[in-house]
């Protein structure tokens, strides 16, 4: 079967799996709570319950190694996304969210790391590292498609108990449309340690880098539609910012995967894409739609970049390993937006409003800039947008 016809497949899965799967909860938190099923501090508790089963799903994903172990998660992780998101129809109340929040939290984690295991080296081999690179873009055409849908239903007067069935059906039309065409485990998952280089030093940055860019980003990303309904008071136009932060993530995704590269484009562009989303979250503190448009551009577009770019400079440091390394970042990605809600949470709790975990939130996109400032030399270096195979050899 054509890699394209596979990426493709991995580009929908990552579309329905994040998208619907994993983000749906952002532009359902003003209905939840316009109905009363919740306040804000229990939307920042049920989200961090999201991303505590995305944490377990990530660690358990890093010990999957034959082929059938591999299938099993993603084709699990598919399923559960639709079948859970279904089930959320009949929720109310704050313990049945934060349960199915789990669930979509474990299996969205399933599908991020078996799909990056599975479509990039697909892409290398093909020899289209580019598209291997723009499978990433997934999740923001997934987030475009669950706020467009939000705004209808917010247009027609539907509640949030709609939304989760239209939700779940398109999920499911999504599923079977891919379910045939899905990347295979050839042979068993690589199980080489993660220090397979001398470079060890310079992946060993990159979970903590990635746990701040996840504490960093999930605040804005999750309470987005509810600041935005705040200050729109619930009119349809607070319905637009989600979409359009969807949108600026794919589009960001697709000018990263052009980028030239050299030895240190990976590094310069990561600290580009956090630094750039450092400044979208200092903006939505400006409290106006202004700010909050900045938010959406200065959040949204480096969003999905910086993920690819993350899991790329991990392929430079360490390429044997692809699949660990991607359980390994996404559980520290999983810590960070952990970390993110239950700050939200408090802050509410103590403050009123989110001012002071957005203020922290912030910071921690600036350390993690900061923590690629000094460079890690690599003479040779498997690249996603060069293709060519190499033998890595780096020193500090």
């Amino acid at each position: 079967m054509s890699p394209l016809i596979r990426l493709t497949a991995s580009f929908i899965a990552l579309m329905m799996a994040m998208g619907i799967g994993r983000f749906a909860l952002t532009p359902q938190l003003p209905h939840l709570l316009s109905e009363g099923q919740i306040d804000l501090t229990a939307a920042g508790l049920i989200a961090a319950a999201n991303y505590l089963g995305y944490f377990v799903g990530a660690v358990d994903a890093m010990f999957a190694r034959r082929p059938d172990q591999v299938r099993r998660r993603l084709l699990g992780g598919l399923w559960l996304c639709v079948l859970l998101t279904l089930a959320s129809f009949w929720a109310d109340g704050f313990w049945s969210h934060l349960v199915l929040r789990f669930g979509t939290g474990v299996a969205s984690a399933w599908v991020l790391v078996m799909i990056t295991a599975l479509s990039q080296p697909l892409a290398a081999a093909a020899g289209r590292p580019r598209l291997g690179a723009l499978v990433f873009a997934g999740p923001g055409l997934g987030i475009f498609l669950t706020g467009l849908l939000a705004l209808g239903s917010n247009l027609l007067g539907q509640t949030s108990a709609t939304l989760w069935l239209v939700y779940a059906g398109v999920g499911l039309v999504m599923l079977l449309g891919i379910l045939p065409f899905l990347p295979q485990p050839a042979g068993p998952s690589s199980a080489t340690p993660l220090a397979v280089t001398s470079g060890t030093q310079g992946v060993g940055r990159l979970p903590v880098i990635y746990g701040l860019y996840g504490l960093g980003y999930i605040i804005p990303a999750t309470f987005l539609s509810q600041m935005a309904s705040a200050q729109f008071h619930g009119q349809w136009q607070a319905d637009l910012f989600w979409p359009c932060f969807g949108l600026a993530a794919a589009i960001g995704v697709v000018l990263v995967s052009l980028r030239r590269h050299n030895p240190n484009a990976t590094r310069h562009w990561l600290m580009a894409t956090l630094w750039l989303q450092a400044a979208g979250v200092f903006a939505c503190l400006l409290g106006s739609g202004v700010g909050l448009a900045l938010g959406v551009i200065l959040c949204g577009g480096p969003f999905l970049a910086c993920m690819q770019l993350v899991m790329q400079r991990s392929r430079e440091l360490a390429p044997h390993a692809t699949q660990r390394n991607a359980g390994l970042l996404t559980a520290c990605f999983a810590v960070g937006q952990l970390s993110g809600p239950l700050l939200a949470a408090l802050s509410s709790h103590f403050s009123g409003g989110l001012q002071p975990a957005l203020v922290i939130a912030g910071s921690g996109l600036l350390i993690a800039g900061a923590l690629l400032l000094r460079p890690v030399r690599v003479a040779q270096v498997l690249c996603a947008n060069d293709g060519g195979p190499t033998v890595l050899h780096s020193q500090k």
